[in-house]
């Protein structure tokens, strides 16, 4: 099978050996996303960053030519599980219809120090 890196216009731009997702077949692997803005700001509670690093996904997936309603598995890295219902609170505005398998992890740090959570997910486009 074909394997297509996936690099959308619209997300902060990535060094070369970084890639946001891999398209294989009908299956999109999108890489971790911290709640990066256009100008590489990252900014807001956990609700905020949340609801970020959701929407870049959705910039992605669309560039891979899928949705979110494709999201069959979503990892969400939190550098504090107290914060973890606000993530929720806000997965739950995206996935309500038809949640995806979920874990859930806290860590010590991300790759940045004022970013509280990064999430990856696995898309299967089925249409």
């Amino acid at each position: 099978m074909r394997r297509e890196a996936i690099r959308p216009a619209g997300i902060t731009p990535t060094p070369a050996f970084f890639v946001p997702a891999v398209k294989v077949g009908n299956t999109v692997y999108v890489s971790g996303q911290l709640a990066r803005d256009a100008h590489d700001r990252i900014e807001g509670d956990m609700a905020t960053q949340a609801r970020r690093c959701i929407e870049n996904i959705r910039i992605i997936l669309e560039a891979a030519g899928a949705r979110l309603e494709h999201v069959v598995k979503i990892n969400a890295y939190m550098t504090d599980m107290r914060l973890a219902p606000q993530a929720w609170a806000v997965r739950e505005e995206f996935f309500s219809s038809s949640p995806p398998a979920s874990t859930g992890v806290q860590v010590v740090a991300l790759t940045r120090p004022e970013a509280l959570i990064e999430i990856e997910v696995v898309a299967v486009i089925t249409d």
